[in-house]
């Protein structure tokens, strides 16, 4: 009986309120593909964590609480929208493209099923690092995951190309001017050159370490992107992921790493 009488007093559901949840279902979705792979997802998060938190204290009648809350709740939007100005900005962008339809048609909803397509030629990679190490040419590659650093992009020499040996060693020889840069590389292929990276500005990073080596960091530390970096100065390759690198790896352990990160085999059905 109780539940009736609860029942009862619910609201009424209509075809607008449908629309309305619909619509609000698709603005977060937009959002989440925005900032999928970013640490803003981690503030996103958390953010939700004080919101929940605020309303839970002042449906317990906490009013001091409630009030800081509520005070820290007021600001958090502002400061929401300064830490995710480039994110707004992407979204507005996209919402204004014309070629937002033709995104959604192509899979914005839906991934690729094609396992050829996004596999990466990690021999050229291994290859190319390896000559590269033992000429010391200097070198940063980064390899895209969920995130596809479209703003990094737009900041180098577009281009899709596919992935060989050869033209990474072309693009950075020392004298062509491409060289001076990171290389993006998504689903397999060259996506851009010469781009320009966030440099990593934590107190933790020896003296020695150049800007390459910065760089790397600084994109995997906003990102979840993985870099491959080759130093001019040693001749050593080195791997960045999650904000922190590894030295001196040898060809066999990048080979085996990227392979496990981007060349994945699935389960074969019986």
């Amino acid at each position: 009986m109780l539940l009736l009488e609860v029942l009862k007093n619910l609201p009424s559901f209509t075809f607008i309120d449908f629309i309305d949840v619909l619509f609000v279902a698709l603005l977060l979705f937009f959002l989440f593909k925005l900032l999928k792979g970013t640490n803003a997802i981690s503030i996103v998060v958390g953010f939700l964590v004080l919101y929940i938190i605020w309303k839970v204290v002042s449906l317990l009648g906490m009013t001091i609480l409630s009030e800081i809350f509520g005070q820290f709740i007021s600001l958090g939007v502002l400061a929401l929208i300064i830490l995710f100005q480039p994110e707004i900005r992407r979204f507005l962008i996209l919402i204004g493209s014309r070629s937002f339809s033709n995104r959604i048609l192509r899979g914005f909803f839906f991934k690729y099923s094609d396992e050829k397509e996004k596999r990466l030629n990690t021999n050229a990679v291994v290859q190319a690092c390896s000559h590269m190490s033992s000429t010391y040419t200097g070198a940063l590659m980064i390899f895209c995951r969920e995130n596809k650093l479209e703003s990094i992009i737009q900041t180098g020499e577009i281009f899709q190309s596919d992935l060989s040996s050869q033209l990474l060693e072309t693009i950075f020889f020392k004298n062509t001017p491409l060289h001076d840069g990171a290389v993006i590389i998504d689903g397999g292929k060259i996506q851009a050159a010469r781009c320009i990276l966030p440099v990593s500005h934590s107190h933790n990073i020896p003296l020695s370490m150049g800007l390459r080596h910065r760089s790397a960091l600084g994109v995997t530390e906003s990102s979840d992107a993985i870099a491959v970096v080759v130093s001019e100065q040693t001749g050593k390759i080195s791997i960045a992921q999650d904000g922190s690198i590894t030295h001196g790896v040898t060809a066999h352990f990048l080979q085996e790493f990227l392979d496990k990160e981007f060349n994945k085999v699935l389960p074969q059905k019986k």
